[in-house]
């Protein structure tokens, strides 16, 4: 329930803050008085913009399952998959959330957390992390994980996306108008300029989006390996998890999932990473509280 109404709470304020924006601007009088209904043109980009990112969180345990291969175990498969079990278990309790489905896939060292709800999440491990870690760094990934889990990490990140995305849409259309009718000199319906500016800037805004929603999880990752280390009463063995990282490759997790594995590569700009360096994760651990 609490999570229905943010979703609500989040949508009727970002209806309430396009409006207004609109509106001091002058936008929506110009809008109108060009035969637009940019009331109706909101609702389009809440539905389009939300739509999207919160069917992908209903399905990203399906799908997650899906594009990495992942097999729940129970604990019955052997004794490393009992006790993989059988820590996740201790660390929901500790972290006072409901048992999440445990999966194992096969790949280079890596694992995340996903699902919409705290009391119904996935975690999953790879073959290669469960084969280059000790248990201590293993448990201290898997607190890792069910830290995201616990903070409602992938709601709260569902929710900015949804955000911006909305405002992509929106101000995307607003602009197509604008120039279709300013510059493109169209006097009834729309024109070509329209779409053409439309495209363009979902693009460039789109891309501006994503260094925020980049921002976010990369401040989760820190909040994340604290976490770990509450839950185990100790910094060290996230530390020591995190140096195994960097010492080995960590396998490349699909789009859906690639925002909660424990690491990711930052790629050529690292506003957009996903994930901060692990030299700062590192150091984040390390710093006196």
């Amino acid at each position: 329930m609490k999570r229905v109404l943010l979703f609500l709470a989040t949508n009727l304020a970002v209806m309430v803050l396009l409006s207004i924006v609109v509106s001091v601007l002058g936008v929506d009088r110009w809008l109108m008085a060009n035969g637009i209904d940019y009331g109706s043109l909101l609702v389009f980009s809440l539905i389009f913009g939300f739509g999207g990112s919160i069917l992908s969180l209903l399905m990203s345990k399906t799908m997650a399952k899906w594009s990495t291969g992942a097999q729940t175990i129970d604990g019955s498969e052997g004794s490393e998959q009992y006790w993989l079990v059988q820590t996740v278990q201790k660390l929901a309790q500790t972290a006072g959330i409901g048992m999440p489905e445990v999966c194992v896939y096969e790949g280079a060292p890596n694992a995340f957390a996903t699902g919409a709800f705290k009391n119904g999440a996935l975690v999953a491990v790879s073959s290669g992390l469960l084969q280059s870690m000790d248990r201590n760094e293993i448990e201290a990934v898997l607190g890792h994980e069910m830290s995201h889990v616990a903070n409602g990490d992938m709601v709260t990140l569902t929710l900015i996306q949804g955000v911006v995305n909305t405002f992509v849409v929106f101000l995307s259309r607003v602009v197509g108008y604008i120039v279709d009718k300013a510059v493109f000199r169209t006097e009834r319906g729309i024109g070509p300029g329209f779409y053409v500016t439309v495209i363009v800037c979902q693009i460039v805004f789109g891309i501006l989006a994503s260094l925020i929603v980049a921002w976010f999880s990369r401040y989760r990752e820190f909040r994340a390996d604290a976490g770990s280390a509450r839950l185990l009463g100790t910094p060290q063995p996230m530390i020591a998890a995190l140096k195994r990282l960097a010492s080995v490759e960590s396998g490349g997790l699909p789009d859906s999932v690639k925002a909660f594995g424990i690491n990711s590569q930052s790629g050529l700009f690292r506003l957009f990473a996903t994930h901060p360096p692990i030299e700062a994760r590192i150091a984040a651990l390390q710093a006196p509280r």
